[in-house]
């Protein structure tokens, strides 16, 4: 999905309070229906992925959980 589509012109980029502060992280925004996420180091210029309010609290909660862990 690209960054530039008027239905994202409103959202709000923030990263993680436990990012490390060295750009190798990724921002989220919310707006109605979408979750956003992008590359913190392209910033505007970054793909964006949008996922649905279900799909970002099941990536959320399996995180928390610790399933991605290496």
């Amino acid at each position: 999905m690209r960054h530039d589509r008027p239905e994202y012109a409103g959202a709000r980029w923030f990263t993680s309070s436990y990012s490390a502060g060295d750009a190798q992280c990724v921002e989220v925004a919310f707006l109605p229906g979408h979750q956003l996420v992008r590359d913190s180091k392209l910033g505007d210029a970054s793909p964006v992925l949008a996922v649905t309010p279900t799909v970002w609290s099941a990536f959320t909660t399996a995180t928390k959980a610790g399933r991605f862990d290496i």
